[in-house]
């Protein structure tokens, strides 16, 4: 299916160039000067304040050896010092790479080596990790920028490249995603003012970190391009968390996954709705989202979930739901300016209400992952993006998702999706969370094994009750020979869960 193509906003429509310039310049012409930007425990940042320390970070960065074309890793908690740091690269026309703060060491290690960094921008306790090359401090970052002249922003057009962020490694060894200037402007104008319809008068909170391509966008991109304000909590936010700075900073926009919600709604209940009656939306991405917690989200915020689906290939969203369009369960249609093809595995068109693989084309989809070219002959093909997560187009131009390709199991010679099942048990009151996976049994033998996070107390009899569960829904082979009861399941930090680890039985 093609999207209609939709003009640009006039007032955007001059070429791209170096983004920090682009951000700076949209700011002092549309008067955003004094209003809030970010807010960080009890301190608030205007947008005039993060631009003109981001151009006296960038001579401090410039002193520590950073030209244009280097790459610059930051391992940075979610602050004004990300921000920052990465406007400074930018305006210096260098290249940040964006981590999780929070790899072992031997992650960290490899990340810069794959990069070829020049310089390691860390967060406190991170200094160490990568001996060997120049690192500056966040904290000594922000504390010489204020007294550094501004530093000119290095002339770039929008297909430079901008950004390193690293797949989140749900099946392997993480790949490097390449973009450029130009796909920010590009993410805010497709989908935060024409989907989610982004004001300056919003407020966001994104339990999604800056690292991440979904909290990318939230949190950093559309802040910045809409005259508006984020939330920025440098750990992930617990349920009690979330409800104290809703109602302290009076947040519009929640973005979530749906582990991160389904803790919401079990830890917080009923009774805390007045904590979100600012809330216009709440968005969820990262892998499916049940309907029923759907509906369960949408009454505890009393606002729309709005779901929808990326890739750090595509940079943010390429199907979206929005406030003009939304159906719980699906995906939502393609954001505009995207086309989304659902294909067989021989690469044929796969009609209307059956399954098959999205391949997806559109303007801010990577040139490629660095350092891989043979990976990038495979995932991008003519242009299209193969991103391996299975679909179906319902009869509405919808897209209901039905999770990645590597996602099937294969249990007696016979394919079964997991999905399925664990929407069946999901299903039952005592399970908050499932994961269902055909591991190996002691003759070597693949059994399918639900591995459930029970809502406490975990009662006698409730894996047989599970089990007869899904007897009474499913074909015989789909149904699980056992259940294991756990703590947690295993996710990425973006909140994915590590379908590979699942399958070993134990993490």
């Amino acid at each position: 299916m093609t999207s209609t193509q939709v003009a640009p906003h006039p007032a955007e429509t001059e070429a791209p160039g170096n983004l920090a310039a682009q951000l700076a310049g949209l700011a002092e012409r549309r008067g955003w000067g004094g209003r809030t930007a970010f807010h960080q425990g009890h301190r608030a940042w205007t947008h005039g304040e993060v631009h003109d320390l981001a151009a006296r970070a960038a001579t401090v960065l410039a002193g520590y050896g950073v030209r244009p074309g280097d790459r610059v890793l930051l391992a940075l908690p979610d602050s004004v010092a990300w921000v920052t740091a990465f406007l400074a690269t930018a305006r210096l026309g260098a290249v940040a790479v964006v981590v999780n703060p929070e790899l072992p060491a031997a992650d960290h290690a490899f990340l810069a080596e794959d990069t070829a960094a020049v310089l390691c921008v860390t967060g406190p306790g991170l200094e160490e990790r990568f001996t060997g090359r120049p690192g500056l401090g966040a904290d000594q970052l922000m504390a010489l920028a204020p007294a550094a002249d501004p530093a000119p922003a290095h002339q770039v057009d929008a297909h430079s490249p901008l950004y390193v962020q690293y797949t989140s490694g749900t099946t392997g060894r993480p790949k490097g995603v390449v973009h450029t200037h130009g796909d920010p402007r590009t993410y805010h104008d497709l989908i935060g003012r024409r989907v989610l319809r982004i004001t300056a008068d919003d407020v966001t909170l994104s339990v999604s970190k800056l690292f991440f391509a979904y909290g990318f966008g939230n949190a950093f991109v559309f802040p910045l391009f809409s005259g508006s304000s984020a939330v920025l909590v440098d750990r992930r936010p617990t349920p009690a968390v979330i409800d104290e700075l809703v109602a302290r900073h009076r947040v519009t926009l929640l973005y979530s996954v749906p582990s991160a919600y389904a803790a919401l709604v079990a830890e917080r209940g009923h009774g805390h709705e007045g904590c979100f009656a600012s809330v216009r939306a709440a968005v969820s991405a990262g892998e499916g989202l049940p309907e029923g917690l759907a509906r369960q989200v949408g009454a505890l915020l009393g606002a729309p979930v709005l779901e929808q689906i990326g890739s750090t290939e595509a940079g943010h969203a390429f199907c979206a739901n929005g406030f003009a369009h939304n159906h719980p369960g699906t995906v939502g249609r393609p954001v505009p300016g995207f086309e989304v093809e659902l294909r067989d595995r021989d690469g044929g068109p796969v009609p209307d209400g059956e399954e098959g693989e999205m391949w997806v084309r559109g303007p801010t989809v990577t040139p490629g992952y660095l350092n891989r070219p043979e990976e990038t002959a495979r995932t991008l093909v003519g242009g299209w993006l193969a991103t391996r997560d299975r679909a179906c187009r319902e009869a509405d131009g919808t897209y209901r998702h039905l999770g990645r390709a590597d996602d099937m199991e294969m249990v007696g010679g016979i394919t079964v999706s997991p999905l399925e099942v664990e929407a069946v048990l999901r299903g039952h009151p005592a399970v908050r969370e499932v994961a269902v996976a055909a591991v190996p049994d002691g003759r070597g033998a693949s059994r399918l094994r639900a591995f459930v996070v029970p809502e406490p107390p975990v009662r006698d009899g409730l894996a047989d009750e599970l089990v007869g569960l899904a007897r009474e829904s499913l074909a015989a082979f789909k149904v699980p020979r056992s259940v294991s009861f756990v703590p947690s399941l295993p996710r990425t930090p973006t909140g994915k869960l590590r379908r590979h680890l699942v399958r070993r039985g134990a993490w």
